[in-house]
């Protein structure tokens, strides 16, 4: 059985997130739908995580098994053909059959745009923030560094009961400054759904209202979605790269 590894991009504006779902338009359908029509037989696409409604990618990774013999040069340009404007496969690469894209992923990493002034190039991919003075970059920094490590997200998570797991490790998490842009980057092993959201909010919140790291220490151990903050758009938010 051969098992290939595509490496996907998408413009999440148009999609109810990565997952195939009823009554929705999802990134994994339009893959696979085109995938179906060039093998002619059914797959079964493994998507590296989950991305929410109005969510981008620019490094999905996912995996399907066929027994059939692939000329991958031709694959990547006969599947992009097919596939709408706002999705790219820009790789693809044969794998071991037993590789699996999400359980074998050893971590995922997401940024986060904000604009600080009213741009038509932005739009759809950023969120319109108040003046670039709002967001102290520094104070952001020294807040974020209580998300560090392993926790319980339950706090920062949309309610799921299928998940009871709701522990991960973040290994990386910071703000930047880019001339007129704010960049938000966070690294975990595992993300649930809505929680990148929920932290930059929470974290805004805090900023604005000069709390201190207690605050998000008291949220993070209450574990109750209801103490966090808003969750800032999904049109700002990129799944960035996976880690194998």
């Amino acid at each position: 059985m051969n098992n290939f590894l595509l490496h996907i991009q998408y413009d999440g504006t148009n999609y109810a997130g990565w997952q195939i779902q009823r009554n929705a338009v999802t990134v994994q359908e339009k893959i696979i739908g085109a995938i179906e029509v060039i093998l002619k037989e059914r797959v079964n696409l493994i998507g590296s995580g989950r991305t929410d409604t109005g969510v981008h990618a620019l490094g999905q990774a996912a995996n399907f098994r066929t027994d059939k013999e692939i000329d991958l040069n031709k694959f990547q340009y006969s599947l992009n053909s097919i596939l709408p404007d706002d999705i790219s496969i820009k790789k693809i690469e044969k794998v071991h059959e037993s590789f699996n894209a999400r359980y074998d992923a050893k971590n995922r990493s997401y940024i986060y745009i904000f604009t600080h002034s009213k741009s038509p190039f932005f739009n759809k991919y950023s969120y319109l923030y108040p003046p670039i003075e709002k967001i102290n970059i520094g104070r952001l920094n020294e807040m974020s560094k209580v998300f560090l490590g392993e926790h319980d997200f339950t706090s920062f998570s949309k309610v799921n009961e299928e998940i009871r797991n709701k522990i991960c490790f973040v290994n990386e998490i910071r703000w930047r400054r880019v001339k007129d842009l704010t960049l938000f980057y966070i690294s975990a092993n595992r993300f649930l759904h809505g929680m990148v959201r929920t932290i930059i909010g929470t974290l805004l919140y805090a900023s604005e209202k000069n709390l201190n790291e207690n605050y998000l220490m008291d949220v993070l151990s209450k574990k109750d979605r209801k103490i966090a903050r808003e969750s800032v758009p999904a049109k700002g938010l990129f799944l960035y790269k996976v880690r194998y």
